[in-house]
């Protein structure tokens, strides 16, 4: 139903609504008990919609309840109390009469479909409605433009609207066809005749593995402003257009705008997707029918990949970047790749060889070393097939030797000590070494230790070992260069599924002794093992959740040898045979054991500080988590023992069994490691479900489970400010001097971000920042506080320390701090970028300058901060946090730009990113003025173009989320403000702006706020036009000068990965 139109149309029962609250609804709640009613505040950016739909119901039921001959009166009445307001007034003829078509003077009447072009329909081909196939023929005959999406084309749907097809090529309309090889199930015959026969521009996706695309729609545009759309199940075949049993839905751009929107966004992005191939039959045909036979399985899919051209994935190309940061901005030349097995870690690491050898002038040498001969077969095939040269390396293995040495793929065994002699220490440029995890290992460590390469890359799926050692802590100061992060992996389909379930076991670990993060193995032992409820627990749970636990390959973790033991010996018991594995047993046991499991002898093993270590087991469809971990890594590395794809595997099922815990037990920390998710976040989807998960996953807990793991998550959310302040104090009496404890060291001591202390509001009336913490704890000293006639001001500039939280380029970090040091120059002799960078300070602190009780002067401004040393001290320490996790690579503008100090994929405020393109500047406005999303700022010709990608803070607005995308990662669509048109001076600016000497710059954040307060901007540097449609709002598509970064992509675009 709609919006009640009075309290008495419909009696409220308990359920779910979006009612708008009114008069009547309010009276009506008065009777429910109180506090039965949940009233949630509108989002402003979905009030517009809202509103409407109330008065278009309020209105509709008023105009049906009074006679005819009086409804258009009625209806200028309403308008007439809107029309004060409007720009353009309108009147409504007496009739009413609609316009229906308006055709040449010489033209022939055109067909309309039975549908009205305003109306939304379900259409089923039964008997008393239209057939889809004839509803879309008409749709042809009067569309300007025509956009096709379908997984399958047949031509026996094809050939039954040859008329209409042919028409429209006669009359020059745009015709795009997206479709697909999957299967083989298209007539390569009818997807020619679209190419050829009909004019269509077809665009072919050749992936015949994965099930990317099932989609059927098509999308006729009219200029007229009545576009339609057909989504739904029927295929270009005959049975599906006329008379099969399909259901499509007919959407109008009148009815359902938003749908259409996002349909228009979707079907842009995948035209200019790479996945999707420009089709030309006279070029393509045998590559089509070739991939169709394949799709189909009816001939060999091995082909010859010698001389492809590897481009990276999105998120290769994410991975490469964090790798170029690491090296360039923070000169670190030791890095760990981490990345789950099949994933393609070697791929990746050939990648980054070729950009390496790109930027140096010589042949740069390598040494890749792995312990199996077929490992380092295929690294040899991997580099040759990237770098395009079939005769790439040398193997060192089994007694073959190099002869060039320039790019040996050698094994560990044959680096032995006597090998090792024939290389000097600066042998190699670059030194990859797989399986790093096995680097404490004496024969790794001789290696790492005798060559000094001028890169190391560590890759591994396990960076933690099951007998402690981490490999990141031991060889890399802890940090890992890049990780593939698991939903991207499962977006990409480079892994299973899996579906995730929190079981209660009723343990309670509440008294356990609980230090460095982890449980002693001997408590945790003494309650697990021998423990029949909990593993009567576990069993109910397999047949509650697995399809045939008698036909499963499951692998558990046990927390000890006995643990892994006794459950064997229960699950054996129970008729599910299995065995148990550790550290201890030899490898023929090893070997027999999971020789068994592959061939189904054994239906579960039991593993102990085993399957951490890289043991790898396609088949594994069921994951045991038997013992208690917050570890991030080894969450994800227990996880990935079962992700790999396998041959009918169509899911991964995980049974993590769970209890009571210690009150310091986190679970956030793994949970936020598989979604990456902030707690608030974590929290939400806790209480409602976890709804944006990649396709085929699933994350579900019992309600107990759900309830443990809640309260702890929210227990971390609640932390109070008072006892952040004491866990800092304990944290730095730890420490040799308790007052030089930084800001980075606490943060990694406690698990924290900083976003934890800066969106805390006031403590002791003072604000949450790292020195006001300090000094609650005892740590500040009175000689380095402000004097007390002097701490009030201190107090409000501190509190404006947060905005520093997104400095993440090196030169503006270098600039920040060089004027903030007392005996930085007048701000007058620096040049004028240097000064922009001092404005983009000054108003960081006071956005409205002087209205912000800032002082009147630029010079004045930055002496004030200069002043205050424990101001000084508090920005350079957030600085440093900020700056040392930094992942993206700015980049200057060039000489084009030379007095503009922003760097493009650096992160700003609104106050600091105006600044910097000149805003505040004599004369000028101020930018804590600006609240548009557009800005002109006349010093430097540029146009800032502020875009927030989800406007409302709702998670999904269907209303508001496909105005501005990424089309692809060089293209992106953008509306100007309602008024603009394209005569307009901002209008004229926007598609001329090359000819006016003029610039337009895109910004663009995922949402208004993040955990500590308003987000930041990305600057995705200055954009060209492309094109417009339409007026009053312009809908422009802007082509980027630098591709977007990943991450960007994935949050702008509208579709799923698709390659």
């Amino acid at each position: 139903m709609g919006q009640l139109h009075n309290a008495n149309a419909v009696r409220l029962s308990p359920g779910l609504y979006e009612l708008l609250e009114d008069s009547a609804l309010a009276t009506e709640l008065t009777e429910w008990p109180e506090g039965s009613a949940a009233l949630d505040t509108v989002d402003p950016a979905d009030t517009p919609h809202v509103l409407a739909r109330y008065l278009r119901d309020r209105i509709l039921f008023h105009l049906e309840s009074i006679p005819a001959a009086t409804r258009v009166h009625e209806a200028n009445r309403i308008l007439a109390a809107l029309n004060d307001e409007m720009q353009d007034p309108a009147r409504i003829s007496e009739g009413p009469r609609q316009l229906m078509s308006l055709a040449p003077a010489t033209g022939a009447a055109v067909r309309k479909p039975a549908t009205p072009l305003s109306d939304a329909a379900l259409l089923t081909n039964t008997p008393h409605e239209p057939q889809v196939g004839r509803e879309i023929a008409k749709e042809l005959e009067s569309a300007d433009r025509v956009d096709l999406l379908i997984a399958f084309v047949k031509w026996s749907g094809l050939h039954v609207m040859d008329k209409e097809l042919q028409s429209l090529k006669d009359r020059g309309i745009p015709f795009r066809v997206l479709t697909t090889v999957y299967m083989g199930a298209s007539d390569a015959k009818a997807i020619n005749a679209l190419a050829r026969k009909y004019g269509a521009e077809v665009r072919v996706s050749y992936e015949t593995r994965n099930t990317r695309l099932h989609a059927k729609a098509w999308m006729f545009h009219r200029k007229t402003g009545f576009s339609t759309a057909y989504v739904g199940s029927s295929n270009l075949s005959h049975a599906a257009m006329l008379d099969g049993l399909e259901w499509n839905v007919r959407l109008s751009s009148v009815a359902t705008p938003a749908l259409l929107q996002k349909f228009e966004a979707t079907f842009e992005s995948y035209w200019a997707s790479e996945s999707f191939e420009s089709y030309n039959p006279d070029d393509d045909g045998e590559r089509l029918a070739r991939a169709l036979s394949e799709g189909g399985g009816r001939v060999s899919s091995d082909v010859s990949i010698a001389h492809l051209d590897v481009q990276p994935y999105p998120y290769q190309a994410q991975m490469l970047q964090e790798l170029e940061a690491e090296r360039v901005i923070h000169d670190r030349h030791r890095n760990l790749v981490v990345a789950a097995t099949g994933t393609g870690k070697t791929i990746l690491a050939a990648l980054d060889y070729r950009r390496l050898q790109a930027g140096t002038p010589g042949e740069l040498s390598l040494l890749f070393v792995a312990h199996r001969r077929e490992i380092l077969e295929q690294a040899r095939q991997t580099y040759a097939t990237v770098l395009r040269d079939g005769a790439f390396g040398e193997l060192m293995v089994d007694g073959y030797q190099p002869v060039r040495g320039k790019h040996v793929f050698a094994s560990i065994q044959s680096l032995n000590a006597k090998s090792l002699d024939r290389f000097a220490p600066e042998s190699f440029d670059m030194v990859v070494i797989d399986e790093f995890h096995h680097a404490d290992a004496p024969t790794y460590r001789k290696i790492i230790e005798h060559f000094q390469p001028q890169e190391l890359l560590g890759l591994t799926a396990t960076p933690e070992r099951g007998d402690g050692v981490n490999v990141a802590e031991k060889f890399f100061g802890g940090r890992i260069a890049s990780e593939l992060r698991l939903w991207d992996a499962l977006d990409q389909q480079l892994l299973t599924p899996f579906h995730y379930f929190g079981v209660s076991d009723g343990v309670d670990l509440s008294s356990l002794q609980f230090r460095r993060g982890r449980y002693e193995d001997k408590e945790l032992d003494a309650v697990y093992t021998g423990n029949d409820a909990r593993t009567a627990k576990v069993l109910q749970a397999l047949n509650d959740k697995v399809l045939d636990p008698h036909r499963m390959k499951a692998i558990g973790f046990c927390v000890s040898v006995k643990h892994a033991e006794y459950m064997a010996r229960k699950f054996t018991a129970a008729g599910l045979p299995s065995a148990a594995l550790s550290g201890e047993s030899s490898s023929d046991e090893r070997r027999t054991a999971l020789k068994a499991l592959q061939l189904g002898e054994l239906r579960a093993v039991f593993a102990v500080d085993l399957f951490n270590e890289g043991l790898d087991i396609p088949q594994v469809d069921t994951i045991l988590m038997l013992r208690p971990t917050q570890s991030s890594t080894l969450f994800l590395q227990q996880l990935g023992r079962g992700l790999r794809l396998a041959p009918d595997k169509p899911v991964l099922t995980v049974l993590d069994f769970i209890g009571f815990q210690h009150r310091e037990f986190r679970f956030d920390l793994k949970y936020r490691a598989v979604t990456g998710s902030s707690r608030t976040r974590l929290a939400k989807d806790l209480e409602e479900g976890f709804s944006f998960l990649p396709s085929g996953t699933q994350v579900v807990f019992d309600t107990v489970a759900q309830s443990v793991v809640l309260d702890n998550v929210k227990r971390q959310l609640r932390l109070t400010t008072r006892q952040v302040v004491d866990e800092i104090r304990d944290l730095a009496a730890q420490q040799p001097s308790p007052e030089s404890y930084t800001l980075r060291q606490y943060l990694t001591d406690s698990l924290s971000e900083a976003s934890d202390i800066y969106r805390r509001n006031k403590f002791e009336g003072r604000p949450t920042t790292w020195n006001t913490l300090r000094r609650a704890g005892g740590l500040v000293p009175d000689v380095l506080w402000p004097a007390e006639d002097q701490e009030t001001e201190v107090l409000v500039l501190l509190q404006r320390a947060k905005a520093f939280l997104n400095v993440d380029d090196p030169a503006r970090l270098r600039c920040y701090e060089d004027l903030l040091r007392p005996d930085a120059p007048p701000v007058l002799y620096l040049p004028l970028r240097e000064q922009r960078i001092a404005r983009m300070l000054y108003y960081s602190f006071w956005p409205q300058g002087p209205k912000s009780g800032g002082p009147g002067d630029l010079e004045s401004g930055l002496q004030l901060l200069r002043s205050h040393a424990i101001l000084r001290n508090e920005l350079t320490q957030l600085i440093d946090v900020t700056a040392d996790g930094a992942r993206n690579l700015p980049r200057s503008l060039g000489q084009d730009y030379a007095d503009i100090p922003l760097q493009t994929h650096a992160h700003y405020t609104r106050e600091e990113l105006l600044a910097g393109l000149g805003m505040g500047e004599e004369g000028q406005r101020t930018p804590g003025t600006v609240r548009e999303g557009v800005s002109w700022i006349p010093s430097s010709r540029c146009e800032a173009l502020l875009v927030t990608l989800h406007k409302s803070e709702k998670d999904f607005s269907p209303n508001t989320m496909y105005k501005d995308y990424a089309i692809s990662e060089t293209l992106f669509h953008w509306e100007s403000q309602n008024q603009t048109t394209p005569e307009s001076t901002a209008g004229q600016r926007y598609q001329h702006h090359t000819v006016q000497n003029s610039h337009i710059m895109l910004f663009v954040r995922e949402s208004p706020t993040q955990e500590a307060g308003t987000s930041p901007y990305v600057f995705l540097g200055p954009v060209d036009y492309v094109s417009h449609e339409g007026s009053k709002p312009m809908s422009i598509i802007w082509k980027l000068r630098r591709p977007m970064p990943s991450p960007v992509f994935s949050a702008a675009s509208t579709v799923a990965p698709l390659s």
